[in-house]
Parts: structure tokens; C-alpha cells; sequence
């Protein structure tokens, strides 16, 4: 079994198992979740003393109603990929254990257009990793499959995630911060216009607006496919959090509701 190992342990989140595990679940105590039929989450990937609070609203929607699968979608900040890249990996480890990924899944992926096996892309990259401690509290055992996305067109991204969903109880979840070192009013204002085209499905989303824009952009459009509606959970940035207000970086968590159930 090839398991990727853990990169940003004891950095963005805690290292030690215990301290670990209670963490998340007292971010997930702070929040009081309603059951909706969701088809997937956006959340964001800073460190969780920064953004954790604002993870925690999809992820504790998410525990109402576990999944077969998930398909998670990131961006790359370390090494450079056009298009979109598995991990190679079977599993992938952090203080809690292996989260396992899932062969059908993979299977499927390998065949999407623009799809490469990079584990050079995943070694390091933080937007991926810090999702599975939560997804291990809140789903554990379910199958994981983290794909990096670089370059790529909406489009191209939007047929991997129809690929996923052809394996039924696939959720899609999707990892991106907002904007980056503007003073916190600043940021406050660009975040709010931000959300506002999520939710109205804008499927240009330019990267100085979303660290993940190209995997959002992507979800935006499936959206679009599917009559998905964004709804918004929560959003701050690290000025509302450990940060000064000097420069933020913005969060924001989304339901991708159903409208058709």
C-alpha cells in the first residue's frame, strides 16, 4: 500500500493525535448544522486556528449525512500542474491514521481528459491534507480521493466531477480560500463581491479572488449542470480570527444544495 504521508502536521493543524482529534471536535460543537441534500462543500485550507472555525460549518452539515465516497478538489501552491493530478497514492496519513482512497474512484479519474499521476504535485500541498483530519472525525472511514488542480479549464474540471458522480454517493468537495494580504476592510468588500458571483454561479472566478479558483470554477460549472445552488455557511478571514487586520486572507464555507432531490 502507498500511502502518502503526512506534510503540514504540527504547521496547520496539531501534530499530536489527542489534541488533534479534540480540536476538531470542539470547532464541530461550535456549530449547529441544518440537514439538507447537499451534492458537495467548498472549504477553506488556511491553518486551523485561522479558517478552522469557518471549515467546521461544512463539515458539520456534512456529518448529518456521511457519504459513499468524496471527491476532493484542491489547488497546487508548491509545484506547478496543467490540468488536473492524482496522487498515486492508496492512502493518506495524518496524526489520526490512513485515510484510505477509493480504487473505483481512481479507476474512473485516470481516464479523464488532462488527468496525470503527480506525486511530486501532492507531497506537499497543504490544500488537501488539512481536509482529512476533519473528514476523518465526521465521516470516518469513508474513501477519499484528493485531486490537484492547476491550469485547467472550467470545463475540463467540471467532466472529472461528472465522471465521480457516476459512481453513485459520490460528494464532491472543494478546498479554496478567498483573497490574499489586502487590509481587512479591503478584503471584506472584494470577499463579499466574490460570494455573491459564487452563488450566482459565475464561473469566472479569477485565482486574485480564490486561491482555488480553477477547481471552484469547475464545481461552478457542474453547478450549473446539475441546478446545484451555492448557499453560503459562514465566512471571515484571519483578521476575525489569529490574524492582525493589517493583511487577511479571506474564508468562506458553501453548501452545494440540491435543488432537485
Amino acid at each position: 500500500m502507498t500511502v502518502r504521508q503526512a506534510a503540514v502536521a504540527g504547521q496547520f493543524y496539531p501534530a499530536q493525535p489527542a489534541r488533534l482529534r479534540h480540536l476538531v471536535t470542539e470547532l464541530l460543537d461550535a456549530v449547529s448544522p441544518e440537514s439538507v441534500p447537499a451534492a458537495g462543500y467548498v472549504v477553506p485550507h488556511a491553518g486551523y486556528i485561522y479558517s478552522g472555525s469557518t471549515a467546521a460549518y461544512s463539515y458539520a452539515a456534512l456529518a448529518l449525512d456521511p457519504p459513499t465516497r468524496i471527491l476532493l478538489l484542491g489547488p497546487t501552491h508548491r509545484v506547478y500542474v496543467g490540468g488536473l493530478a492524482l496522487s498515486g497514492a492508496d492512502g493518506f496519513a495524518t496524526p489520526l491514521g490512513v485515510v484510505e482512497a477509493d480504487p473505483d474512484l481512481v479507476t474512473a479519474l485516470r481516464q479523464a481528459p488532462h488527468m496525470s499521476v503527480r506525486p511530486d504535485v501532492h507531497a506537499e500541498e497543504h490544500s488537501l491534507e488539512v481536509q482529512l483530519p476533519f473528514l476523518q472525525v465526521v465521516a470516518p472511514g469513508v474513501p477519499v480521493v484528493p485531486v490537484a488542480v492547476g491550469a485547467a479549464d472550467p470545463t475540463t474540471v467540471a467532466d472529472a466531477i461528472e465522471i465521480a458522480l457516476g459512481l453513485p454517493g459520490t460528494l464532491l468537495l472543494v478546498s479554496t480560500d478567498l483573497s490574499h494580504y489586502h487590509p481587512y476592510d479591503d478584503a471584506a468588500a472584494l470577499d463579499a463581491d466574490t460570494i455573491e458571483r459564487i452563488i450566482a454561479l459565475d464561473r469566472g472566478i479569477p485565482p486574485d479572488r480564490a486561491c482555488g479558483a480553477y477547481p471552484l470554477n469547475g464545481a461552478l460549472v457542474a453547478a450549473q449542470r446539475h441546478s446545484w445552488a451555492p448557499e453560503l455557511l459562514s465566512a471571515c478571514s484571519s483578521g476575525d480570527t489569529a490574524g492582525t487586520r493589517d493583511s487577511v486572507v479571506g474564508y468562506a464555507a458553501f453548501r452545494l444544495r440540491r435543488t432537485h432531490v
